[in-house]
Parts: C-alpha cells; structure tokens; sequence
C-alpha cells in the first residue's frame, strides 16, 4: 500500500489522457498515466475497422493564423509546439487512422508524459481520511500494485465495451470490432447491419461491391450530421450506401425494430424484423451475416460498489457528470474525452478529439483553481460597451474553442462594480461557483457560439425555407446557422439576449449588422449594473 498520494492518477493514454497530462506537466503536478497497452492511443490501432478517420484534415485554409486553422483541424492536441500538429502527419482530408496512432505516440515522447504502460487498472477503491491529506483513491492493477491520488480522471473512452442492445440471439452475431473487414469474405452473401450511425454504414459501404444484398437496420430515421450539425449523425463521406437503397440496387435501409436473431442450422441467420413504417408488420428475412454497429459503452467494471461506483446515464452508457466533468456522485472522480458526452449527447462535440481538446483543458482549469489555487486565464478591461464589444467580436472571430465545443462553452465577462470587468475564456456551460459565482446585484454576460433554435428541423439546402438576410440585425434571433449569442445575467431576473447576425464567411465586423448593435446591448444592460 503506497504511503503517499499522487495529486492526480489518470486512466488511458489516449488523445484525452495525453491532453490532459500534458496540461499537469506544464502546471507541474504530480500525476501519472495509467495505460494498459504498450503504447498509446491504442484504440485508434483497431478503430474505425476501415481505417479512415471521418474528422477533418484541412491543411490549407487561407491562413497562417494557428488558432483559426485549429477550427479545421479535428485531430490536433492542444500545445506549444507548432512541430505537434496533426496536420504535420497527413495531407489527407480523412486521414488514415494509422497516422492518428503515430502522432499520439510522438506527443507523448515529445512532452515526457509520465506514462506507465501495460499497467491495466482492474479496480478502483476510495479510501476515506480525517487526516490532512484528504480521502484518496486506490487503482489496482493487473500485477496487484496499488496507485494512489487524491483525485482520479477517467480518460479510458468507451472502446473496450460493445453497446449491445438486449435482442434475443443478438450474441450468435458479429460484432463491428471483431467482424472480417475484407469484402472478399461476404462474397454473394446477404448481410444485415443492425445500427444506422457511422459505424453501419462505414460496414455497409465497403461491401457494396462483394455482397448480394445488405440491408441496413434500425428502429429510428436516419439523421445526417450536415441537417443536424452534430458531426456523429451519419456524414456523407459514410452514406455512399443511401444512392444505393434509394436507386434500387438491391440495399436498403429498414426503419424498424430487430426483434430475434436465430441461427440457423446451415450456418445463415432468420431475422425478425417489426417495421414502423407499415404499422408494425413483423417479417422473418434470412441472411447469411449479421454484424451489429451499435456503438459502446462505459466499462464501469472496474469501480467498487458502494460510494466509489459512478452514476450512470443514457442507458448506462456514460457516466453522469456535472458541468465540471466531475460525477455527481463521487467527489474527485472527473471524466475526460469522448466519456464527457453525457454534457451535450447527440448535439456537440464532447465525443470527438476536436471538442474534448478544450474540454479537457478547462477541466485542468476548474483543477487548477479548485485544488492549487490558481485563477482562471483572464484579462482585465473597462466596463466599457465599445471596449467590451470589440473584445467579444474579436474573440468570436477567432477562437477555436467557442468554435468546436458551441453551445457548451462560453466566455464570461465578470463585472467588478467598479466600472471594471474581468474577461474569462471558455467556462463550461452551466459551472457554478469561481471563477464567476452568482449573478449578484452586479450581473455578468456570457459569451457563446450557437446553432439557432430548431436548427435541426430545416433542411439546409432547400431554398425554400425562408432565412434571414445576413445584413438584417433586427432579425439574428431567426438565423439557424451559427452564430455569436450574448446574454446577461442578473440574479432574480431571466438572463437577457443578443444574437450577433450570422455570417457567411463567419466573420462578424460590420460596423452596422455586427458591432453596433452588440455595443448597444452592452450599453442597455452595464448603465444599471454601475449602479
């Protein structure tokens, strides 16, 4: 049993353990990472099955600016080296993930992240003190050594554990890690795909030319990411498969429930499929394969029952977690990477390196501040509506995480009552207490990127769906692409909104459409707050 604690113990060297730990050498913690395989970012040697990563590389964006390029840039971990770019690796839009596996390996060697590998963590405990040293928990390992910290970060992703739903004979199928990925293998043979995520239709599409027939399954309409912004809807690099279905190629895609899976005694399968479209008629279709995509869930195994196992949510899919990733049942286990999802599930970034990036790194600083007493990266400026103007729009015109995490994080300006306020970057959505603490006689506003409301219920390319003119302010509320929202908040009253008019080109400068107006909020709302 170790005598003493580290101040943090994180598990997985993946791209959320590596950002993090990177974060803790630079600030100088005491930290180690826990890593079961003999190199990181080991998922990333399995999946996607296909080998083609679906996050963007774009390497030429018409500007040498580092923060904008990041906007394009899906892959990268956050650093101080230029040299420690994904886009340094490939110059392929949709790299191959084998080049994610190599930059991952070289981060980690580049910044000496203390990194134990092949040390596998079977189980976690809490151990609870009075002392001055504070409760601490204990990870066990595969060769039974113990590795303490006052503070534990999970950052294992959901890869080691299939999302299997409870259909009968579901278990005589294939699974996507581990069905055969040469299309020689299905050769005129009838193969269903139960799932309609990337992971079944990145399936489906590589057996187009070998199989007979596949079929694509699933109880609920498909949604493509380019109508719903959420970049894990199906993306159009993956539904090649659709022209297939709808030009009548012998594909399909069914909208229905999958209710049995039976094997049958010639080595094929009986399928009992209830579709929603035909007022629940059930059909038996055989098929000679089965291969269910249907995504992954937390391997929650490892935690002791009683006040060490997290709570879970999304059918026990993910861990449930407060605005600081931390979960709201156990106090010093935080999450991080593609387990912080929970926070924004089907509509942001959480589950993907381009959006868990920042996460991770205002997870570091909620840390920071809550346990080494550091504030939160600010500047100070003039309760001044045209200096407060031009800070935001000179914000929203660059940053990169407003950018990638909309909606989920946002910049805070924190008036002091003084005619000072305090500028804070990129807090998560919802975060009580420091750095901003409640709204007060005083108020403060927050900054964000957002989607317009019901931005998911319109189809972006038809024409005729009535959209604002881009040079009209009065109207911003109604533009469903993104865009800058201001509001202020103040104890006991709802918080107050300004929409920035969307722009083609995102970029909001105008004098007239764009920084008049935000002045004016400003001026509406810091006039009562001097007082």
């Amino acid at each position: 049993m170790p005598d003493s604690a580290l101040d943090y113990l994180v598990i997985g060297a993946g791209p959320a353990g590596l950002q993090l730990g990177y974060f803790l050498e630079q600030a100088g913690r005491s930290y180690s990472i826990l890593e079961a395989a003999s190199a990181p970012g080991a998922f990333f040697g399995t999946f996607p099955r296909h080998r083609r990563l679906i996050s963007i590389n774009k390497r030429h964006n018409g500007t040498e600016d580092p923060e904008l390029n990041l906007r394009m840039d899906w892959n990268s971990l956050l650093s101080d080296d230029p040299d420690l770019l994904f886009t340094r690796y490939s110059d392929r839009y949709f790299p191959h993930a084998d080049d994610m596996v190599r930059y991952l390996a070289d981060f980690a060697s580049a910044w000496r992240l203390r990194i134990s590998y092949g040390t596998r963590a079977v189980r976690v405990t809490r151990e609870r003190s009075g002392g001055p040293g504070g409760d601490r928990f204990l990870v066990t390992d595969q060769d039974g050594r113990v590795h303490a910290a006052r503070r534990l970060v999970v950052a294992t992703g959901v890869g080691q554990r299939a999302n299997v739903p409870p259909i009968p004979g579901i278990e005589e199928a294939d699974l996507y890690a581990d069905a055969s990925t040469d299309p020689a293998d299905y050769v005129d043979q009838r193969v269903l795909v139960i799932g309609k995520g990337n992971s079944a239709f990145e399936t489906a599409d590589n057996l187009v030319e070998t199989a007979a027939v596949v079929h694509v399954a699933g109880p609920r309409s498909l949604r493509m990411a380019w109508r719903t912004h959420f970049v894990g809807h199906l993306r159009a690099v993956n539904n090649n498969f659709l022209d297939t279905y709808q030009l009548k190629s012998l594909n399909a895609v069914l909208d229905g429930d999958v209710r049995r899976v039976e094997r049958r005694a010639d080595g094929g399968y009986l399928v009992t499929v209830g579709f929603v479209r035909a007022n629940e008629v059930t059909k038996d279709i055989p098929y000679d394969r089965v291969i269910v995509c249907t995504g992954f869930r937390i391997d929650d195994s490892v935690f002791a029952d009683g006040d060490c196992r997290p709570e879970l949510t999304i059918g026990d899919r993910f861990p449930a977690l407060t605005p600081a990733f931390e979960s709201v049942n156990v106090p010093g286990l935080y999450f991080a990477g593609t387990l912080t999802q929970s926070r924004d599930f089907k509509r942001g970034t959480n589950g993907f390196i381009h959006g868990f990036r920042y996460g991770v790194r205002a997870l570091h600083r909620i840390l920071e501040t809550r346990h080494h007493g550091a504030a939160w990266p600010g500047q100070d400026l003039p309760a001044d509506p045209d200096v407060l103007a031009a800070a935001v729009l000179a914000r929203v015109n660059r940053s990169s995480g407003l950018w990638q995490q909309f909606g989920v994080l946002a910049d805070a300006v924190v008036l002091d009552g003084r005619g000072g306020a305090r500028y804070l970057e990129e807090l998560p959505a919802g975060l009580e207490g420091p750095p901003i603490g409640r709204p007060g006689a005083r108020g403060h506003f927050t900054v964000a990127l957002e989607y317009g409301p019901d931005h998911d219920a319109h189809d972006p390319f038809d024409v005729s769906v009535g959209r604002i003119a881009q040079s009209d302010a009065g109207r911003a509320d109604e533009g469903h692409y993104l865009h800058p929202v201001v509001r202020y908040h103040r104890e006991g009253a709802p918080p107050a909104v300004h929409h920035v008019t969307e722009n083609l080109e995102n970029d909001w400068t105008s004098q007239e459409v764009h920084v008049r107006p935000l002045r004016d909020f400003f001026a509406e709302h810091l006039a009562p707050a001097r007082v």
